[in-house]
Protein backbone atom coordinates (compact mmCIF):
# COMPACT_ATOMS: atom_id res chain seq x y z
CA UNK A 1 0.00 0.00 0.00
CA UNK A 2 1.07 3.20 -1.31
CA UNK A 3 2.10 5.61 2.09
CA UNK A 4 1.77 9.42 3.01
CA UNK A 5 2.16 11.57 5.91
CA UNK A 6 2.12 15.23 6.03
CA UNK A 7 5.61 16.79 7.05
CA UNK A 8 5.31 18.20 10.20
CA UNK A 9 5.16 21.73 9.90
CA UNK A 10 1.51 21.36 7.90
CA UNK A 11 1.16 17.84 9.84
CA UNK A 12 -2.82 16.96 10.96
CA UNK A 13 -5.79 14.64 9.83
CA UNK A 14 -8.45 16.92 10.76
CA UNK A 15 -10.34 19.64 8.65
CA UNK A 16 -8.31 22.63 10.01
CA UNK A 17 -4.86 20.51 8.24
CA UNK A 18 -7.01 19.51 5.17
CA UNK A 19 -7.37 23.08 4.35
CA UNK A 20 -4.03 24.36 4.92
CA UNK A 21 -2.71 21.22 3.12
CA UNK A 22 -4.63 22.15 0.33
CA UNK A 23 -3.93 25.81 0.22
CA UNK A 24 -0.19 25.90 1.21
CA UNK A 25 1.20 23.58 -1.99
CA UNK A 26 -0.86 25.45 -4.47
CA UNK A 27 0.16 28.94 -3.05
CA UNK A 28 3.50 28.67 -2.48
CA UNK A 29 4.87 25.28 -2.49
CA UNK A 30 7.66 23.89 -5.59
CA UNK A 31 6.58 21.98 -7.72
CA UNK A 32 9.79 19.64 -7.83
CA UNK A 33 12.85 18.87 -5.27
CA UNK A 34 14.62 22.03 -6.40
CA UNK A 35 12.06 24.21 -5.44
CA UNK A 36 11.02 25.87 -8.59
CA UNK A 37 7.34 27.38 -8.77
CA UNK A 38 8.09 29.00 -12.69
CA UNK A 39 5.84 27.92 -15.72
CA UNK A 40 6.75 25.02 -17.36
CA UNK A 41 7.80 25.65 -21.31
CA UNK A 42 5.26 23.89 -23.42
CA UNK A 43 4.54 23.87 -27.24
CA UNK A 44 0.49 24.26 -27.77
CA UNK A 45 -1.47 22.91 -30.84
CA UNK A 46 -4.95 23.93 -31.41
CA UNK A 47 -7.43 21.22 -32.61
CA UNK A 48 -10.16 21.09 -34.18
CA UNK A 49 -13.26 19.43 -32.47
CA UNK A 50 -15.58 17.36 -34.12
CA UNK A 51 -18.52 19.57 -33.40
CA UNK A 52 -16.44 23.23 -35.06
CA UNK A 53 -15.11 23.64 -31.58
CA UNK A 54 -11.47 23.75 -30.73
CA UNK A 55 -9.04 21.87 -27.68
CA UNK A 56 -5.91 23.31 -26.55
CA UNK A 57 -3.14 20.93 -25.99
CA UNK A 58 -0.18 22.04 -24.36
CA UNK A 59 2.69 19.83 -24.66
CA UNK A 60 6.34 18.83 -22.61
CA UNK A 61 8.43 16.29 -24.80
CA UNK A 62 11.07 14.82 -23.26
CA UNK A 63 14.93 14.91 -24.45
CA UNK A 64 15.79 12.13 -26.33
CA UNK A 65 17.66 9.16 -24.74
CA UNK A 66 20.46 7.03 -27.12
CA UNK A 67 18.45 3.30 -27.31
CA UNK A 68 15.20 4.76 -26.85
CA UNK A 69 12.93 3.76 -28.77
CA UNK A 70 9.00 3.98 -27.92
CA UNK A 71 8.67 6.92 -24.97
CA UNK A 72 5.92 6.57 -22.97
CA UNK A 73 3.43 9.55 -22.55
CA UNK A 74 1.79 10.83 -19.64
CA UNK A 75 -1.51 12.65 -20.48
CA UNK A 76 -2.87 14.47 -17.47
CA UNK A 77 -6.64 15.68 -17.14
CA UNK A 78 -6.51 19.03 -14.98
CA UNK A 79 -9.59 19.71 -12.53
CA UNK A 80 -12.19 22.46 -12.40
CA UNK A 81 -10.70 25.39 -13.70
CA UNK A 82 -7.37 23.98 -13.82
CA UNK A 83 -4.87 24.34 -16.69
CA UNK A 84 -1.53 23.27 -17.66
CA UNK A 85 0.28 25.37 -15.14
CA UNK A 86 -1.82 24.71 -11.91
CA UNK A 87 0.85 23.48 -9.27
CA UNK A 88 -0.09 19.42 -9.48
CA UNK A 89 0.56 19.69 -13.89
CA UNK A 90 4.09 21.50 -13.28
CA UNK A 91 5.03 18.80 -10.91
CA UNK A 92 3.95 15.94 -12.93
CA UNK A 93 5.46 17.60 -16.24
CA UNK A 94 8.92 17.59 -14.29
CA UNK A 95 8.35 13.77 -13.08
CA UNK A 96 7.63 12.89 -16.72
CA UNK A 97 10.92 15.05 -17.70
CA UNK A 98 13.11 13.14 -15.43
CA UNK A 99 11.68 9.73 -16.55
CA UNK A 100 12.14 10.30 -20.12
CA UNK A 101 8.29 10.67 -21.00
CA UNK A 102 6.62 12.69 -22.82
CA UNK A 103 3.83 14.93 -21.47
CA UNK A 104 0.67 16.31 -22.55
CA UNK A 105 -2.39 18.30 -20.73
CA UNK A 106 -5.11 18.93 -22.69
CA UNK A 107 -7.25 21.79 -21.45
CA UNK A 108 -11.38 21.13 -21.19
CA UNK A 109 -12.41 24.38 -22.91
CA UNK A 110 -12.77 27.39 -21.59
CA UNK A 111 -9.89 26.95 -19.43
CA UNK A 112 -6.74 27.51 -22.00
CA UNK A 113 -7.58 31.34 -21.65
CA UNK A 114 -9.72 31.78 -24.48
CA UNK A 115 -13.09 31.66 -25.11
CA UNK A 116 -14.38 28.73 -27.03
CA UNK A 117 -16.64 29.11 -30.37
CA UNK A 118 -19.05 26.70 -29.60
CA UNK A 119 -21.80 27.19 -26.13
CA UNK A 120 -21.06 23.87 -24.50
CA UNK A 121 -18.17 24.00 -21.96
CA UNK A 122 -16.87 21.11 -19.86
CA UNK A 123 -18.63 18.69 -16.89
CA UNK A 124 -17.31 16.42 -14.41
CA UNK A 125 -18.75 13.41 -17.01
CA UNK A 126 -17.52 14.71 -20.37
CA UNK A 127 -16.11 11.45 -20.79
CA UNK A 128 -16.91 11.39 -24.89
CA UNK A 129 -14.08 14.03 -25.36
CA UNK A 130 -12.07 12.48 -23.06
CA UNK A 131 -12.23 9.84 -25.91
CA UNK A 132 -11.71 11.44 -28.67
CA UNK A 133 -8.70 13.53 -27.27
CA UNK A 134 -7.22 10.10 -25.76
CA UNK A 135 -7.74 8.57 -29.36
CA UNK A 136 -5.81 11.32 -30.96
CA UNK A 137 -2.74 11.30 -28.88
CA UNK A 138 -2.61 8.04 -29.17
CA UNK A 139 -2.78 7.31 -33.07
CA UNK A 140 0.11 10.51 -33.06
CA UNK A 141 2.10 8.47 -30.15
CA UNK A 142 4.29 4.92 -30.93
CA UNK A 143 4.80 4.45 -27.24
CA UNK A 144 2.65 3.10 -24.71
CA UNK A 145 -0.09 5.91 -23.15
CA UNK A 146 -0.77 6.63 -19.42
CA UNK A 147 -3.76 8.66 -18.27
CA UNK A 148 -3.84 10.73 -14.90
CA UNK A 149 -6.96 13.00 -14.26
CA UNK A 150 -7.18 15.90 -11.15
CA UNK A 151 -10.04 16.60 -8.99
CA UNK A 152 -12.88 16.64 -11.88
CA UNK A 153 -10.82 15.37 -14.73
CA UNK A 154 -9.80 12.27 -12.71
CA UNK A 155 -13.74 11.67 -12.07
CA UNK A 156 -14.21 12.00 -16.31
CA UNK A 157 -11.04 9.74 -16.68
CA UNK A 158 -13.21 7.22 -14.82
CA UNK A 159 -16.20 7.76 -16.19
CA UNK A 160 -14.34 6.95 -19.72
CA UNK A 161 -12.80 4.01 -18.03
CA UNK A 162 -15.94 2.59 -17.23
CA UNK A 163 -17.89 3.66 -20.31
CA UNK A 164 -15.51 2.27 -23.39
CA UNK A 165 -14.29 -0.73 -20.86
CA UNK A 166 -12.09 -2.87 -23.46
CA UNK A 167 -11.37 -0.10 -26.14
CA UNK A 168 -10.34 2.40 -23.64
CA UNK A 169 -7.75 -0.81 -21.90
CA UNK A 170 -6.54 -0.67 -25.84
CA UNK A 171 -5.45 2.80 -25.35
CA UNK A 172 -3.99 2.83 -22.42
CA UNK A 173 -1.91 0.80 -19.90
CA UNK A 174 -3.79 2.17 -17.04
CA UNK A 175 -5.58 5.42 -15.18
CA UNK A 176 -5.13 7.36 -12.03
CA UNK A 177 -7.89 9.41 -10.68
CA UNK A 178 -6.34 12.28 -7.58
CA UNK A 179 -8.38 13.78 -5.35
CA UNK A 180 -11.68 13.38 -7.36
CA UNK A 181 -15.14 13.95 -6.30
CA UNK A 182 -16.84 10.30 -7.56
CA UNK A 183 -19.71 11.08 -5.38
CA UNK A 184 -20.80 14.17 -6.86
CA UNK A 185 -23.71 15.26 -4.80
CA UNK A 186 -21.54 14.24 -1.66
CA UNK A 187 -19.03 16.68 -2.52
CA UNK A 188 -21.20 19.47 -4.47
CA UNK A 189 -23.25 19.49 -0.92
CA UNK A 190 -19.73 20.00 0.93
CA UNK A 191 -18.13 22.64 -0.85
CA UNK A 192 -20.84 24.30 -0.73
CA UNK A 193 -21.11 24.93 3.72
CA UNK A 194 -19.28 26.52 5.71
CA UNK A 195 -15.43 27.41 5.55
CA UNK A 196 -15.72 25.78 1.89
CA UNK A 197 -18.13 28.28 0.90
CA UNK A 198 -16.28 31.28 2.01
CA UNK A 199 -13.27 29.98 0.21
CA UNK A 200 -13.23 26.98 -2.44
CA UNK A 201 -16.96 27.85 -3.90
CA UNK A 202 -15.80 31.41 -3.98
CA UNK A 203 -12.63 31.36 -5.55
CA UNK A 204 -14.52 28.78 -7.99
CA UNK A 205 -17.52 31.25 -9.18
CA UNK A 206 -14.71 34.00 -9.38
CA UNK A 207 -13.58 32.38 -13.24
CA UNK A 208 -16.64 30.04 -13.62
CA UNK A 209 -19.23 32.82 -13.78
CA UNK A 210 -17.51 35.54 -15.95
CA UNK A 211 -16.63 32.77 -18.32
CA UNK A 212 -20.31 31.95 -18.61
CA UNK A 213 -21.42 35.55 -19.22
CA UNK A 214 -18.44 36.27 -22.02
CA UNK A 215 -20.61 32.78 -23.47
CA UNK A 216 -23.87 34.84 -23.19
CA UNK A 217 -22.67 37.72 -25.33
CA UNK A 218 -21.93 34.81 -27.99
CA UNK A 219 -25.27 33.37 -27.54
CA UNK A 220 -27.36 35.28 -26.79
CA UNK A 221 -30.72 33.37 -24.67
CA UNK A 222 -28.38 30.43 -23.02
CA UNK A 223 -29.34 31.02 -19.74
CA UNK A 224 -30.66 33.51 -17.55
CA UNK A 225 -28.41 36.28 -16.85
CA UNK A 226 -29.70 37.63 -13.33
CA UNK A 227 -29.96 34.19 -11.96
CA UNK A 228 -26.58 33.93 -13.02
CA UNK A 229 -25.16 36.76 -11.13
CA UNK A 230 -27.66 35.88 -8.12
CA UNK A 231 -25.64 32.26 -8.02
CA UNK A 232 -24.06 31.59 -4.44
CA UNK A 233 -22.73 28.22 -5.19
CA UNK A 234 -21.62 25.34 -7.08
CA UNK A 235 -25.10 23.54 -6.99
CA UNK A 236 -26.89 26.87 -8.44
CA UNK A 237 -24.08 27.49 -11.28
CA UNK A 238 -24.82 24.17 -12.24
CA UNK A 239 -28.49 24.10 -12.62
CA UNK A 240 -28.54 27.42 -14.11
CA UNK A 241 -25.72 26.46 -16.56
CA UNK A 242 -23.78 23.08 -16.59
CA UNK A 243 -26.92 20.88 -16.23
CA UNK A 244 -29.42 22.26 -18.59
CA UNK A 245 -26.60 23.03 -21.53
CA UNK A 246 -25.21 19.62 -21.39
CA UNK A 247 -28.48 18.19 -21.46
CA UNK A 248 -28.91 17.29 -17.92
CA UNK A 249 -32.26 17.85 -16.42
CA UNK A 250 -31.05 18.85 -12.96
CA UNK A 251 -28.42 19.40 -10.78
CA UNK A 252 -29.40 16.54 -9.46
CA UNK A 253 -29.69 14.84 -12.84
CA UNK A 254 -26.38 15.90 -13.67
CA UNK A 255 -24.77 14.76 -10.40
CA UNK A 256 -26.24 11.35 -10.63
CA UNK A 257 -25.62 10.19 -13.79
CA UNK A 258 -21.98 11.73 -13.88
CA UNK A 259 -20.33 10.64 -10.87
CA UNK A 260 -17.46 7.71 -10.87
CA UNK A 261 -18.53 5.80 -7.62
CA UNK A 262 -21.60 3.97 -8.50
CA UNK A 263 -19.22 2.25 -12.29
CA UNK A 264 -16.26 1.36 -9.99
CA UNK A 265 -17.27 -2.34 -8.94
CA UNK A 266 -18.01 -3.44 -12.75
CA UNK A 267 -14.38 -1.91 -14.08
CA UNK A 268 -12.34 -4.97 -14.74
CA UNK A 269 -10.51 -3.58 -18.06
CA UNK A 270 -8.28 -1.05 -17.19
CA UNK A 271 -6.22 -0.96 -14.07
CA UNK A 272 -6.94 2.18 -11.81
CA UNK A 273 -5.84 4.13 -9.02
CA UNK A 274 -8.47 5.92 -6.77
CA UNK A 275 -6.30 8.14 -4.85
CA UNK A 276 -8.36 10.08 -2.02
CA UNK A 277 -6.87 11.62 0.97
CA UNK A 278 -9.34 11.35 3.77
CA UNK A 279 -8.90 15.06 5.19
CA UNK A 280 -9.98 16.56 2.16
CA UNK A 281 -12.05 19.39 2.38
CA UNK A 282 -14.82 18.73 0.13
CA UNK A 283 -14.41 15.63 -1.08
CA UNK A 284 -15.90 13.68 2.67
CA UNK A 285 -14.43 10.81 3.88
CA UNK A 286 -17.72 9.26 4.48
CA UNK A 287 -18.29 9.00 0.80
CA UNK A 288 -15.26 7.57 -0.40
CA UNK A 289 -15.00 4.30 -2.30
CA UNK A 290 -14.98 1.04 0.19
CA UNK A 291 -13.09 -2.53 -0.88
CA UNK A 292 -16.12 -4.05 -1.51
CA UNK A 293 -17.35 -1.40 -3.83
CA UNK A 294 -14.81 -1.43 -6.58
CA UNK A 295 -13.89 -3.95 -9.26
CA UNK A 296 -10.58 -5.92 -9.43
CA UNK A 297 -9.08 -3.04 -12.04
CA UNK A 298 -9.16 -0.60 -8.89
CA UNK A 299 -7.09 0.07 -5.96
CA UNK A 300 -7.95 2.46 -3.73
CA UNK A 301 -5.35 4.53 -1.75
CA UNK A 302 -6.89 6.77 0.99
CA UNK A 303 -3.99 8.18 3.41
CA UNK A 304 -5.05 10.54 6.21
CA UNK A 305 -3.56 13.74 5.52
CA UNK A 306 -3.13 15.69 2.31
CA UNK A 307 -5.99 17.71 1.37
CA UNK A 308 -7.22 17.78 -1.97
CA UNK A 309 -4.33 17.84 -4.63
CA UNK A 310 -1.82 18.87 -2.06
CA UNK A 311 0.04 16.00 -0.42
CA UNK A 312 3.13 18.66 0.21
CA UNK A 313 6.40 17.19 1.35
CA UNK A 314 10.10 18.40 2.54
CA UNK A 315 11.12 21.24 4.39
CA UNK A 316 9.32 24.69 4.59
CA UNK A 317 8.11 25.79 2.28
CA UNK A 318 8.01 22.75 0.78
CA UNK A 319 7.41 20.56 -2.96
CA UNK A 320 4.60 18.20 -4.04
CA UNK A 321 7.08 16.38 -5.92
CA UNK A 322 6.18 13.37 -4.16
CA UNK A 323 2.85 12.92 -5.23
CA UNK A 324 3.80 12.15 -8.91
CA UNK A 325 6.93 10.15 -7.70
CA UNK A 326 4.01 7.87 -5.55
CA UNK A 327 1.92 7.90 -8.30
CA UNK A 328 4.41 7.56 -10.92
CA UNK A 329 5.76 4.22 -8.93
CA UNK A 330 2.15 2.63 -9.05
CA UNK A 331 1.95 3.96 -13.11
CA UNK A 332 5.22 2.40 -13.86
CA UNK A 333 4.31 -1.39 -12.58
CA UNK A 334 1.61 -1.34 -15.58
CA UNK A 335 4.37 -0.44 -18.03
Amino acid sequence: MLQYRAPRWLAGHGPVAGNVQTIWPALYSATHHEGSRLPVRYHRERWDAPDGDFVDVDFHPAQPRAGQTERPLLVLFHGLEGSSQSHYARAFAHWAHAQGWDYAVPHFRGCSGEVNRRPRAYHSGDHDEVNWILRRLCAGHAGPVLAVGVSLGGNVLLRWAQEHGPDAARLVRAVVAISSPVDLAACGHAIGRGFNRLVYTRMFLNTMRPKAMERLKLFPGLFDAEAMRQARDIYDFDHIFTAPLHGFASTEDYWARCSAKPGLRAMRDVPALVLNARNDPFVPASCLPTQGEVGPAVTLWQPHEGGHVGFPSGRFPGHVADLPQAVGRWLLAHL
